[in-house]
């Protein structure tokens, strides 16, 4: 198991590439998905993986609203 630390993305990141896809998936002629997956990561992280025929991943530093 690859255990090299992953680099810590922002939230400006993944949106940009989310655009990207979105904007790749429109220009296509025929059927796509775009699918957004998120977990809890320890160390006030989460982890967001973008499917779209392949996967990009990305961690974010996750800091929970207060109350």
């Amino acid at each position: 198991m690859d255990k090299t630390p992953k680099k810590v993305s922002t939230n400006r990141e993944v949106k940009a590439k989310i655009f990207e896809l979105y904007d790749d998936l429109f220009a296509h002629n025929g059927y796509g998905e775009i699918k957004i997956e998120m977990r809890i990561l320890h160390r006030g992280q989460k982890e967001v993986i973008l499917h779209f025929g392949k996967q990009y991943r990305f961690v974010v530093d996750y800091h929970p609203p207060e109350k």
